[in-house]
């Protein structure tokens, strides 16, 4: 079981539960994964500046977005579509990274798409959680990878399909 630890920057995440999404989320995805060591997730609970700022230092793109990941170290699968190399519970594994998710954004995102931000930001955290563990959506190989994964997460959670049009 993960432990996830929240920095909250931007009280309205209080409000909305992050604290308890972010548990069940990251630990969900990690259950399907059979991760079941005590890994370290770090969540920075902010606002949309604050992840246009990061989002500017970090990928040069001077935007907020709904969610961002640093992985810990480099997982990736050599061949798209392929599961990346997972921690297998080493000292040196444990903590897989840091997650920032931008609030203003999440409830536009969920308001636009008429979900929950519940739903929104559980599917969020559950995509940021494969992006510390080395998934990605970059090509099409690595995005259905990625996607089915979510969706099955989600669907055990009790959320619908995100990518269903």
């Amino acid at each position: 079981m993960a432990q996830i630890e929240v920095l909250t920057e931007d009280a309205r995440w209080t409000d909305a539960g992050l604290p308890a999404l972010a548990d069940l989320a990251c630990n969900a995805a990690l259950a399907e994964l059979s991760l079941d060591a005590d890994y370290e997730i770090s969540l920075l609970a902010c606002s949309d500046v604050r992840v246009a700022e990061l989002n500017t230092e970090f990928r040069g793109k001077p935007t907020p977005t709904n969610v961002l990941s640093w992985p810990s170290e480099e997982r990736a699968a050599q061949i798209p579509g392929m599961i990346p190399r997972l921690p297998d519970g080493a000292p040196h594994e444990m903590e897989l990274g840091d997650i920032a998710i931008a609030f203003e954004t999440c409830v536009r995102e969920a308001e636009e798409a008429d979900k929950s931000l519940k739903d929104h930001v559980t599917h969020l955290l559950v995509h940021g959680t494969l992006h510390l563990l080395g998934f990605d959506h970059i090509n099409d190989p690595d995005a259905a990878l990625m996607e089915g994964l979510e969706t099955r997460i989600l669907a055990k959670l009790g959320i619908e399909d995100p990518y269903r049009v």
